[in-house]
């Protein structure tokens, strides 16, 4: 496989649309299928492989770009790179469930301080190799920051649409790295019809609007795989706003078992998102495959303050294929359990993450975790990002 006269040190075959099937060219720009669903990249994948994989493994850095052959940048050794991934799984002692092992995967050292560096890296990377004039994007906090990040590493211009009420710090830092600021109206839906008014050609790198975001957050599923010893827990709790973690993880067991590398039974996840904005819990519950938007959203918990997600039907999928559920947190559980993980486990976590811990306290105590299983839940983000 060629890319400018370049041979690829990656295993990607092309695009396939997540709700037709129909295929498309990897090295074309990509944003939405014709049917106006995310594409997602497709890899030749077989046990042979997988065996070159794991033998390569033992002597690679412990970022995600170990993981080379499953990330499809082109130009593996042009690509930028600020350290991303390789984050530690932490093992609670005293504030989890009885009866449950509970561990934390905290992606607070990623360089930004949240799991966003890992899709926006691939996103950014992707998007300068097929020639994109700059980037642009709405977020709650995390992603506008990781975005502006890996936007001034590979020279290229970003704009960031914020919601007016997202903390100063968010739009700050965005500054800071070189990015335009937009201040929008009270939602991410809001933000990014900011960003189509301003026009001006910068690709959009929102969440599941281009191939590669997933791509990167995928990584966290191989490193769970990795760090649990090709077994994965029994629950994967995870906080959701957009749902790429979600899918991005779905599709990296999915990967990691065609190449024979992954065994045991699947992990169930569950979505955690605020009872002020919960599309994904209602369309669970509902028994729906898509979730309808969520109006008037309410919660102070900015990563989970998304009331629509193109990728629900995605998520919705992956949750029900696991055997998982879906459920909403109360806003006065949030403040409560930050402040218990830092005292009793020395964990300074983000709101997000906490909402995640209270999850795994309900989910418990109603039974749906049971006595003996292991729980993985994902720290998003370091709480200094909110301040």
């Amino acid at each position: 496989m060629k890319l400018g006269g370049e041979s690829r040190e990656h295993w990607g075959q092309g695009l396939v649309c997540s709700a037709t099937g129909l295929e498309a060219p990897l090295d074309e720009p990509g944003f939405l299928s014709p049917a106006g669903k995310p594409w997602l990249v497709s890899y030749e994948l077989d046990r042979r492989r997988g065996e070159s994989l794991a033998r390569s493994l033992r002597h690679r850095p412990w970022t995600l770009w170990r993981y080379r052959e499953l990330l499809p940048v082109s130009r593996f050794h042009a690509r930028v790179d600020l350290g991303e991934g390789g984050t530690p799984v932490v093992r609670l002692q005293r504030a989890g469930p009885d009866g449950v092992s509970v561990f934390v995967k905290n992606e607070a050292g990623n360089p930004t301080g949240s799991f966003k560096d890992r899709g926006l890296s691939l996103a950014v990377n992707r998007a300068r190799e097929l020639g994109a004039p700059g980037v642009q994007l709405p977020s709650a906090g995390n992603a506008g920051v990781s975005a502006a990040a890996y936007a001034a590493a590979a020279g290229l211009p970003c704009r960031v649409a914020l919601p007016e009420d997202t903390p100063a710090t968010v739009a700050e830092r965005c500054r800071a790295f070189g990015a335009e600021v937009v201040e929008s109206g009270g939602t991410l839906v809001d933000a990014g019809a900011a960003l189509q008014e301003r026009g001006g050609g910068l690709w959009d790198l929102s969440t599941l609007r281009e191939p590669y975001r997933v791509e990167g957050k995928k990584t966290m599923g191989f490193e769970v795989a990795e760090q649990f010893g090709w077994r994965l827990p029994d629950w994967i709790v995870y906080p959701t706003g957009g749902g790429t973690g979600i899918v991005g993880m779905a599709k990296a067991f999915a990967e990691l078992r065609r190449l024979g590398l992954l065994s045991g039974p699947p992990a169930k996840f569950a979505v955690v998102q605020m009872a002020g904005c919960a599309p994904i819990v209602r369309a669970f519950r509902d028994g729906s495959e898509q979730a309808e938007p969520w109006d008037a959203p309410e919660t102070r918990v900015w990563g989970l303050r998304v009331p629509r997600a193109i990728g629900d039907f995605l998520v919705l999928r992956a949750v029900r294929e696991s055997g998982g559920t879906a459920v909403a947190v109360q806003e006065d559980q949030v403040e409560e359990t930050m402040q218990r993980m830092a005292a009793e486990e020395g964990l300074l976590i983000g709101p997000e993450t906490a909402a995640a811990m209270a999850a795994v306290v309900g989910l418990r105590d109603s039974g749906t975790i049971r006595r003996g299983e292991s729980v993985l839940v994902f720290a998003t983000g370091h709480p200094a990002n909110y301040v």
